[in-house]
């Protein structure tokens, strides 16, 4: 099975910009009270977090990229990705949050985003 590098790489960029829209505009105030975060902490150590979440992103797209291979189109893509993110990130993440006492619109925020963040690489990665 071929890896489409570029793809991957192109695709995992989206994690900055989903994740930034995602945590500072559109969930900023309810995710920080839901997970105990405040704005100080956000901000301290934020340039290695933002390399730390790109790398962990750039992997899962690649993986994403494996599994999709080089001869697939958007909509399997779409699919996989879906796929990924809600049927096994989002899911995984709601056993443990039941389990932690975690609040159910943490687990909306949080597995939300996964789902859409690994439905887009999965996109990105089918149409190239």
């Amino acid at each position: 099975m071929e890896i489409n590098f570029v793809a991957a790489f192109v695709a995992s960029l989206t994690g900055l910009v989903l994740g930034y829209l995602w945590y500072s505009v559109f969930f900023a105030k309810i995710w920080e009270k839901l997970a105990g975060v405040t704005v100080a902490q956000q901000n301290k150590g934020v340039a290695k977090r933002i390399i730390g979440s790109y790398l962990i992103t750039l992997v899962m797209s690649l993986n994403l990229a494996a599994f999709i291979g080089s001869d697939s189109d958007a909509m399997f893509g779409l699919f996989a990705g879906f796929a990924a993110g809600f049927g096994w990130v989002a899911l995984a993440f709601g056993q443990n949050y039941m389990f932690e006492h975690k609040p159910f619109k943490l687990f909306l925020i949080n597995g939300g985003y996964n789902t859409v963040l690994l439905s887009i690489i999965g996109l990105i990665i089918g149409l190239f």
